[in-house]
């Protein structure tokens, strides 16, 4: 017999247990309880194939999911009909450039953006429309790239002359071969939310050990969760900062001021 939903366990994949999105899912959690109660209007920009969309919906949420791909677009409406919220949800093939035409100004209470701002032309432009979408006290929580992190791994690979382009150059970028568009420093960053007009609120470090530590060290109910446990510590710790200055996202709730 199957458990109840109340205690039936997560899949392991799921949002809320994957080693490399429990702990950014635990927060975006909680910035939406704080904001206040469901439903909340969600803009999901970059959302892709609705992994973090679906769960919002779940929890009672309108979420809107801006993607360019319709591929992947396509899946999230899959996703969204399996987990019987397709009603909660509405899909649009656009990208971060075009959020005035998919929002009205200050109509949406939180927006996440994750993984976006490594590819959109103007990260700044793309910053100055989530603020503009959002209501006066909505937040938004932005998850980048950071290059600390990519220094670090390319060092350990034994890639030392691209460690060592990726410490200088000014998109963060190991070389021509590499993936990511760009990448991001804290500072930087916090300086482009500054000047979108929203304030930080909290800045926290993701991802710091589950992509050094082996598959195989994590094949286990317990060791993800001591994993999960250690990451949540770690990430923003307040006598260790130093630590999630290398991680490999950087995470960060900002809020639009009121009044």
């Amino acid at each position: 017999m199957d458990a109840p939903d109340a205690v039936r366990r997560p899949r392991r994949g799921d949002v809320a247990t994957a080693p490399r999105t429990a702990a950014v899912w635990e927060v975006v959690q909680r910035v939406a309880a704080d904001l206040g109660p469901a439903p909340l209007v969600v803009l999901d920009v970059g959302g892709g194939t609705g992994g973090l969309a679906v769960p919002l919906a779940g929890l009672g949420h309108q979420v809107t999911v801006v993607d360019p791909s319709p591929d992947a677009l396509a899946a999230f409406e899959r996703r969204a009909d399996e987990a019987g919220v397709v009603t909660q949800v509405r899909a649009v093939q656009a990208d971060a450039a075009q959020l005035a035409q998919v929002a009205a100004p200050g109509s949406v209470d939180l927006v996440c953006c994750h993984g976006v701002l490594e590819y959109v032309d103007e990260p700044a432009e793309a910053l100055a429309g989530v603020a503009e979408v959002l209501r006066p006290g909505g937040a938004v929580s932005l998850l980048v790239a950071q290059r600390s992190a990519a220094v670090l791994a390319r060092a350990l690979a034994g890639r030392f002359g691209e460690a060592a382009h990726a410490l200088d150059d000014p998109d963060g970028r190991w070389g021509v071969a590499d993936p990511l568009p760009r990448r991001f420093d804290q500072s930087a960053l916090l300086d482009l939310v500054g000047a979108a007009g929203l304030r930080p609120r909290q800045v926290h470090g993701v991802r710091l050990f589950s992509d050094l530590v082996p598959e195989a060290l994590v094949d286990g109910d317990d060791a993800r969760t001591a994993l999960l446990d250690l990451e949540r510590r770690a990430g923003d710790h307040p006598e260790h900062p130093a630590l999630a200055a290398l991680a490999t996202q950087l995470h960060v709730v900002a809020v639009r001021d009121e009044g």
